[in-house]
């Protein structure tokens, strides 16, 4: 099964690195745009999801070992870790290049619009938009997936 796991901020690096080290897969999807700075733009690579990164693991084995990792803050759900359905898993997989980068284009929406995603990494899922975050290329999108709602931002993802 898949978790999502919180971290500190900017640790999502090295808990991925100390996971894998153990023999956890992980999944950390990055997004790359165009950023403003000193007069000139860069490319930047940012964590798509600020603080989270997924996590396949066997919950009884392994969350108390994942817990005490060094920059973790705790596994998605705490007590009781909450898995994240496969299909999410694979959309995000199938919408990734190499180096875990994803690919994003955003259109302009209003709050509330009902949104087809069409390409990238949650392709033919629906959702209603909720807001434009902070980066070009980013919005809240609250995702319905198979009867679950998952509120998914650049640093939030919860179950509702």
């Amino acid at each position: 099964m898949w978790y999502a796991v919180y971290t500190k901020p900017k640790k999502e690096d090295s808990v991925a690195f100390l996971l894998q080290n153990i023999g956890i897969k992980i999944l950390y999807p990055k997004i790359r745009f165009n950023k403003y700075k000193k007069n000139k733009f860069i490319e930047v690579i940012e964590p798509l999801f600020p603080c989270y990164l997924f996590a396949s693991f066997e919950k009884e084995k392994y969350s108390h070992l994942i817990k005490y990792t060094r920059g973790v803050r705790y596994v998605v759900g705490k007590g009781n870790p909450v898995a994240v359905h496969e299909e999410i898993i694979s959309a995000m997989k199938q919408g990734m290049e190499d180096d875990n980068i994803i690919a994003v284009k955003l259109q302009r929406f209003d709050k509330g619009d009902r949104v087809f995603i069409k390409d990238g990494p949650f392709r033919d899922f629906y959702g209603i938009f909720e807001r434009e975050t902070r980066g070009p290329e980013r919005a809240m999108i609250l995702l319905d997936v198979l009867n679950y709602r998952l509120e998914l931002d650049g640093c939030f993802l919860a179950v509702a």
